[in-house]
């Protein structure tokens, strides 16, 4: 059945203004269309699978992998592949992957945990960027305020981008630990790793990066890159909720979040989910091996979605335009001439899932960092993300719906509210 929006009038000034009403009704049955990857993935099945095969009735229970009887060896040799697995895969040893409860919790772990080791040698200085992750700039911003640390944050250009340079002049000989991510979360702008980790190793600096988008179609290589730690999480590309991973250099002092116990060396305290840990390794390694073929795929469904938006007037795509500086999965563009909030409130009635920024914004209608740091302005802008379910049918739906929903939206003056 053919969608249709219907947008009401405004409200009489000083009456109630109900969102339902004021931002568009929509009339019919929808498919939905999800092109918001980069929030949450599809599981993948070898994922679901390692899952179902701890979780499923057993003929014995799933054992506390630091138990010494059988059910808890078990359960110890389950983590301990998956570790390896995950170890190979991010050019890392299995002693450096500490499991975590996701993405956050890894980078909480590395900035604090390295912000701490260095304190201790009286290095209290922190460099980022101003394109970071909440869960890079908030543990940051926290340690300057609450705990006497001294923070730098590094600009970008128009595409999202930090310079090496432009880092490198911002660490001191105080610097605790540096910060960049791989691959920006809203803009999909990859930055250089490797150039900038040799110069941080060459010096002495503790260097982490937030790998959380770029895993999914990009290879991730913590030698490589001379990373001193690394963050992932599982549902971005195709693992479960509540499980990630921290790759924390051997060697390199890190002060834990949490004490009470001495699994993963020490770092990471609390028991072991070899449910869990067995299902994000299982991601780990499909999508390792499907990244190739995914990226290629994505490639090309990105640059059909660019083109279908792109033909609406006053669209126009934000970030990196060369391929190689940014990730396949994502298309952001900025819209003139409609309300932001209205927008993305219409297209999910029209049954078309995207973002107004990044998810882990607790649905909260405000201006994007990334996009004020990048000087990237409009009187809207969204985020599509593909993932290794996408398809060309979905693309092209997308498009159909953002362009019909533009237009009543602009027709009916815009859609913001008074």
């Amino acid at each position: 059945m053919r969608t249709r929006l219907v947008v009401t009038g405004r409200p009489a000034a000083g009456g109630p203004r109900p969102r339902r009403e004021v931002f568009g009704r929509i009339l019919g049955v929808v498919t939905e269309l999800y092109l918001d990857h980069a929030a949450t993935t599809v599981p993948r099945p070898e994922a679901r699978a390692a899952l179902s095969r701890w979780l499923e009735p057993a003929d014995e229970p799933i054992g506390n992998p630091s138990s010494t009887h059988h059910a808890g060896q078990r359960a110890r040799v389950a983590v301990e592949e998956a570790r390896e697995a995950i170890a190979l895969a991010l050019g890392a040893h299995p002693q450096d992957v500490v499991f975590t409860s996701g993405g956050t919790e890894a980078d909480n772990l590395a900035i604090k945990g390295f912000a701490w080791a260095g304190a201790e040698r009286g290095r209290r200085h922190l460099v980022t960027t101003a394109v970071e992750h909440p869960a890079v700039l908030e543990p940051a911003r926290w340690l300057a305020a609450h705990q006497g640390f001294e923070l730098t944050v590094v600009g970008v250009d128009s595409d999202g981008r930090v310079d090496v340079e432009h880092v490198l002049d911002a660490v001191r000989g105080d610097t605790a630990v540096v910060s960049v991510m791989a691959a920006n979360n809203e803009l999909g702008a990859v930055n250089d790793l490797p150039t900038l980790g040799v110069a941080l190793r060459e010096r002495g600096v503790p260097f982490h990066t937030d790998a959380v988008q770029a895993f999914a179609t990009r290879d991730v290589d913590a030698d490589a890159w001379h990373v001193d730690a690394l963050s992932l999480s599982a549902h971005k590309f195709g693992g479960p909720v509540g499980t990630g991973v921290a790759v924390l250099r051997r060697g390199v002092p890190v002060v834990p979040l949490t004490h009470g116990g001495q699994q993963d060396r020490g770092v990471r305290s609390g028991t072991l989910a070899a449910a869990l840990d067995a299902s994000c390794a299982a991601a780990v390694v499909a999508a390792s091996s499907d990244r190739d073929r995914l990226h290629e795929r994505l490639s090309a469904l990105s640059d059909r979605l660019t083109e279908g938006l792109e033909a609406v007037d006053g669209v126009r795509r934000n970030g990196p335009t060369a391929p190689r500086h940014r990730l396949a999965s994502h298309v952001h563009v900025s819209i003139d001439g409609v309300d932001g909030e209205a927008l993305t409130f219409a297209l999910d009635r029209a049954g078309l899932a995207v973002s107004a920024g990044a998810a882990c914004g607790a649905g909260a209608q405000k201006a994007s960092h990334v996009l004020e740091a990048a000087g990237i302005g409009g009187d809207a802008a969204v985020r599509f993300s593909l993932g290794w379910t996408s398809t060309l049918a979905e693309v092209e739906g997308a498009v159909g719906v953002f362009s019909e929903v533009v237009a009543e939206l602009r027709a009916a003056g815009g859609g913001a509210v008074a």
